[in-house]
């Protein structure tokens, strides 16, 4: 390949390169293929079981996490998001789907003013005609799944996975099988869960269990799963010996310091890599009430990728914010794009040939 190039260009120096057949000039300098260049889209926000510290702290940023019986979404935000993600080179977007569709299979679990599933499929057609591909989301960990209402409280019963299972189904039918499903599946640990009203952990060869269902039910569809990555974090081992390379990795990582190797994030990254899985790293963009803007985040993420990670197990990168998708986050969401484009960018230019 590195032959042929030269050769391109030493024809292109003498003048001489029209004078190519078009078949050896698509097999001299084929085009980078694109990466994912992905956001998370919040449209149901239920994703924590109440407690009192979210509701009485006083730091809007635990309070905005209180669950909701109605959907929470500005329309005319959702518009311009989809809108601003393309104008910056996006090209996916990951739909938290959870309370906010009324499901054919389980109505009862939606929010007031969910949409129908009709009304989801014209959005994921209108997403597609503006070269965006759509992903479902749904979160499957148990200190993330408030969205499923009571059947939350049912984890790993007969009940519980029956429900499941019809969920899955029916989204990777409404997506028309998609490429992906995001099964979530983080912070699923007693620090996360430590002032929730009811904290559920599995452990062991349940945890492993209940995964190895959802893998199942998506891989039924014809679909393939992506999960986060953080169970790795305290338990290397445990994970890379039982975890299906078929999986989708996004290890997220919201700081800005890559250089301690032994960071049990950055550690993450490069075995996963070591291990020959699949990544779309994961970066964020919001404002805190108690941490800086996170301005230079997916910058860093994209930077330490592309020389960490082989391009073929490179699949791209995902953008997060943990905000509903209403007008008092605006601003940030709709910056987040902004600064996604701005790495996208650096990528291209820096990409590894």
């Amino acid at each position: 390949m590195e032959n042929r190039r030269a050769f391109i260009k030493q024809l292109a120096a003498a003048g001489m390169l029209s004078a190519l057949p078009n078949a050896l000039l698509s097999q001299a300098s084929p085009a980078p293929k694109e990466k994912i260049w992905g956001s998370l889209m919040h449209l149901s926000f239920n994703m924590w079981e109440d407690h009192d510290r979210l509701k009485n702290d006083g730091n809007t940023n635990h309070q905005v996490r209180v669950w909701d019986s109605n959907l929470r979404l500005s329309e005319s935000l959702w518009e311009e998001s989809l809108k601003k993600m393309v104008a910056n080179g996006l090209n996916m977007v990951v739909i938290d789907l959870g309370d906010a569709v009324r499901y054919d299979s389980h109505p009862e679990i939606a929010v007031k003013n969910a949409w129908t599933p009709a009304r989801l499929r014209s959005e994921l057609a209108k997403m597609r005609k503006m070269g965006l591909e759509p992903i479902p989301k749904l979160n499957f960990s148990a200190g993330h799944d408030q969205w499923l209402g009571d059947y939350s409280r049912m984890v790993s019963t007969p009940t519980y996975y029956k429900v499941c299972g019809e969920l899955i189904a029916e989204v990777i039918s409404l997506f028309d099988k998609p490429r992906f499903f995001h099964l979530g599946y983080d912070e699923e640990n007693a620090q996360n869960q430590r002032f929730l009203n009811v904290a559920i952990v599995r452990h062991g060869e349940q945890w492993w269990k209940d995964f190895y269902f959802f893998v199942k039910e998506v891989e039924k569809g014809g679909v393939r799963p992506w999960i986060w990555s953080d169970f790795a974090w305290e338990n290397q081992e445990e994970f890379f010996k039982k975890m299906p390379k078929s999986v989708l990795q996004s290890n997220w990582y919201y700081g800005n310091d890559f250089s301690d190797p032994n960071h049990k994030i950055v550690r993450t990254f490069l075995r996963l890599e070591k291990e020959g899985f699949d990544q779309i790293p994961c970066g964020t963009y919001y404002v805190s009430a108690t941490e800086k803007p996170k301005d230079e985040n997916m910058m860093a993420n994209v930077q330490f990728a592309t020389k960490s990670i082989a391009d073929s197990r490179l699949m791209g990168f995902l953008l997060t914010n943990w905000r509903p998708t209403t007008e008092a986050y605006r601003e940030e969401i709709l910056k987040g794009f902004d600064l996604t484009g701005q790495a996208r960018k650096w990528y291209n230019q820096n990409r590894k040939s």
